[in-house]
């Protein structure tokens, strides 16, 4: 998708972030298939009886959009990336959720890849990947951001490099350097 398709996208964003409600409505509508791509991709690395259903996980983030009176983004990748940042959230929030039920609850289970499934791509609790996450963040806040982006947010390589202001190749390096980092820091916790 090209950065504003359909034609308008930038001025929708622009015109939500200057807290016009009906923009949202119509961004939202302009890039709905997209969350639920992203919602879709999130919940397919949890656990099969999980609760949360992809049309609930882009519900939730598009009320979370509503309800913020508008955000600064500069376009169509930016949007997604605050999308991503709803996202993570929402699942943490719902793992938290879980969680406190009886005795301990349940936790949610996901899977860190970047969608090719492979040998080395672990199960791993949606909280202690949050906590392993905010670990990397006060190590590293760009490597975390390309985490939050490409998992959470399914953007691409291109796409992240965008949002972040720097080159695929340095996204590709700092992807790789964060999911090892990660698998450690969840290893150490079992």
């Amino acid at each position: 998708m090209a950065d504003d398709a359909p034609s308008g996208l930038t001025e929708l964003i622009q015109a939500w972030a200057a807290g016009d409600p009906d923009a949202l409505g119509l961004l939202v509508s302009s890039v709905y298939p997209e969350l639920r791509r992203i919602a879709r991709q999130q919940l397919r690395r949890q656990r099969p009886d999980q609760s949360l259903e992809s049309a609930a996980l882009a519900h939730e983030a598009y009320m979370k959009l509503l309800r913020s009176g508008g955000i600064a983004c500069e376009n169509r990748v930016h949007f997604l990336a605050l999308c991503a940042q709803i996202t993570r959230r929402i699942l943490v929030d719902h793992a938290r959720g879980r969680a406190s039920m009886k005795r301990g609850g349940e936790t949610v289970h996901i899977t860190l890849h970047d969608g090719v499934r492979d040998a080395a791509a672990e199960a791993v609790e949606t909280l202690a990947l949050n906590d392993a996450l905010e670990s990397l963040t006060k190590l590293d806040p760009r490597k975390a951001r390309v985490v939050e982006l490409r998992y959470f947010g399914g953007l691409s390589l291109e796409e992240t490099a965008e949002v972040l202001g720097v080159s695929p190749e340095t996204v590709k390096r700092d992807w790789r350097m964060a999911r090892a980092y990660l698998f450690g820091e969840l290893r150490g916790r079992k």
